[in-house]
């Protein structure tokens, strides 16, 4: 499921809620003395999603679980979908990258595994990111913290400023799809109650009844050669460090 995010009506708004730790987000103004904290708001609303999955942390769900009424948490966020961005970027500001100055692994490649093992460690924390559309992100701190950390990678080796975006972009867009495709693996297990290989066997009678080797020539030969002995699981984890290791391959090739 995919859900629409970044309030359009009052995107300054969003934007001074997403820059909150600036000063910029102004306190609730109608009604009582303010009792909660958008920081409050935001940790409820990610407990919910994480316990039992995006839909279910709805304005009215999130003002329950912190004993207010619904109405009252609008007065600290717009609605649901601006809820839903600063969520995001609170969740992206956890994996602390190292920003300017900062210390980093020796290597370009270990500060890009580095980006990557903590971009990974947020969608297995919160699987519910694989629900969220990333194409339109939220401008925040963590959403830009990351664009900073790879940009700094890919400026350090000499890239062209051209050149250096579409390498950041190009490794963060495979990381984070690939985190997501792992999160979602997660969350399938978690409300099925099945897991991805026990899924795979309930269908092993394809192959039997289904299967025509002479119209697969290519994969038969590789399932014959042992391509596909390992798990889906495993075959995945390869498939991704395959990946990712090729485009870095490239990347010192074009600076060499």
């Amino acid at each position: 499921m995919t859900v629409e995010r970044t309030g359009a009506e009052d995107v300054d708004r969003t934007l001074a809620l997403l820059w909150r730790a600036r000063g910029g987000a102004p306190e609730p103004t109608r009604g009582r003395r303010p009792t909660l904290t958008i920081e409050r708001v935001v940790a409820a609303a990610i407990a919910v999603a994480d316990a039992e999955g995006l839909a279910a942390a709805s304005m009215h769900r999130v003002a329950k679980e912190l004993g207010a009424g619904t109405m009252t948490l609008y007065t600290y966020v717009p609605g649901k979908a601006e809820l839903v961005d600063l969520m995001v970027d609170d969740v992206l500001v956890e994996r602390r990258l190292p920003g300017p100055g900062e210390p980093r692994p020796g290597d370009w490649r270990e500060q890009v595994a580095l980006y990557a093992e903590r971009t990974w460690a947020a969608y297995r924390g919160h699987p519910w990111l694989c629900e969220v559309s990333r194409v339109r992100p939220p401008l925040g701190p963590g959403q830009l913290a990351g664009q900073e950390y790879l940009l700094s990678i890919m400026d350090g080796l000499g890239l062209s400023p051209r050149q250096a975006v579409a390498a950041a972009n190009g490794i963060g867009t495979y990381v984070d799809a690939n985190a997501a495709l792992g999160a979602e693996d997660a969350r399938l297990e978690r409300s099925t109650g099945q897991s991805t290989e026990a899924w795979w066997h309930q269908r092993s009678s394809f192959w039997e009844n289904y299967f025509v080797v002479d119209a697969h020539p290519a994969m038969n030969r590789i399932w014959l050669g042992g391509g596909f002995d390992q798990s889906a699981k495993a075959q995945g984890d390869a498939a991704y460090a395959f990946g990712l290791d090729r485009m870095l391959d490239g990347i010192e090739a074009l600076v060499r």
